[in-house]
């Protein structure tokens, strides 16, 4: 059971790519929708870890994933900020609701 966990670090690592691709590609639907995956496997995850320990072999793997997670949440968000720039700007101006 502990071997499985590291395979949720790849699983969301893999998500985390294709968020990526979806960023690169413009596609926002994309990009929430892996998100949405992104965050269920956090879930199990957490979930999962609290059962079982990652095995000391797997220690430097985990390490090395989620750098490589970073760096694609790093490069999404320099993707999305244009686009979030474009999504305020259409909403200037306009009355502010509150709920």
């Amino acid at each position: 059971m502990s071997d499985m966990l590291i395979d949720y670090y790849k699983a969301i690592e893999d998500s985390s790519r294709k968020m990526l691709e979806a960023a690169q590609a413009k596609d926002w639907d994309g990009v929430v929708r892996y998100e949405g995956a992104c965050a269920v496997l956090i879930e199990e995850l957490r979930f999962k870890s609290q059962e079982c320990e990652l095995p000391p072999e797997h220690r430097k793997e985990k390490t090395v994933i989620m750098q490589r997670i970073l760096r694609n949440d790093a490069q999404i968000r320099c993707l999305a900020e244009p686009w979030l720039a474009q999504f305020e700007h259409m909403f200037e101006g306009q009355p502010q609701m509150m709920h």
